[in-house]
Order: C-alpha cells, then sequence, then structure tokens
C-alpha cells in the first residue's frame, strides 16, 4: 500500500463529503448551512490541490482542473457570505443563502468528478 495515495484518496473523498454536508439542506435557510462547514471545505479542497500539483500526467492535469474550479467555486462562495454578512449591510437573506448555497453546488459537482476518476484510475491500475 502507497502512503501517499492513501493521503491523495483520503483528501479527495473528505473535500466531497464536507462539501456534501454543507450542501444539503434548505438551499436558502442559513440554519441549514454552517459557516465553519463551508470554511472546512474550502481549506480541505486547497489541500487537495496541492496534492495533485505533483502528477505530471494527463489524468493528473485534469484532477487539478477540477480541484481548482472547485476551489474557485468555494472561494466565490466564501467571499459572498462575507460580503453579505459583514459589508453589504442587509444580512444574510435568503438569495444571498442560496447563491451561496449554488456555488458549493457547482464545487461540489468538481469534487464528484474527481472521486470518477479517481475510481477509474484506480480500476484501470494492473498489478
Amino acid at each position: 500500500m502507497n502512503p501517499e495515495k492513501v493521503v491523495f484518496g483520503f483528501f479527495i473523498v473528505l473535500s466531497l463529503t464536507l462539501n456534501f454536508g454543507f450542501f444539503v439542506g434548505e438551499i436558502d435557510d442559513p440554519v441549514h448551512h454552517n459557516v465553519y462547514e463551508l470554511f472546512a471545505v474550502l481549506v480541505v479542497n486547497i489541500i487537495a490541490t496541492l496534492l495533485k500539483f505533483g502528477d505530471r500526467s494527463q489524468q493528473g492535469a485534469i484532477l487539478l482542473s477540477t480541484s481548482l474550479v472547485a476551489v474557485l467555486q468555494l472561494v466565490a462562495a466564501a467571499i459572498l457570505w462575507m460580503w453579505v454578512e459583514h459589508i453589504s449591510g442587509s444580512g444574510l437573506t435568503p438569495s444571498a443563502m442560496a447563491s451561496i448555497v449554488s456555488l458549493s453546488g457547482g464545487a461540489m459537482l468538481a469534487n464528484i468528478i474527481s472521486v470518477v476518476l479517481l475510481i477509474i484510475e484506480t480500476v484501470m491500475l494492473r498489478r
């Protein structure tokens, strides 16, 4: 068993599961979506992205691109949350929460693609 592959797979799957946990719930209800969970999703996705930088294969390039998309979506969601909470003065409205959750849904789709690619790569490995 390769410890690097275990850590790599762990962070890819953890980023998907955390993202799913944040995404689930009423799309416009802030009670169902925790800001700390969004922060955890963002941190884990950044770690997963950093782990993907070493791979020089075509598969690695696609994994990196999906990870970059997820991080971009999550950063946008975090900036939007920060904007509506601390700068705009309007507070966390249902419309703003729906936008934040929608952005995390895009990141979750990118994470699903990463996990599917990881499974395909694992199945294609020859012993």
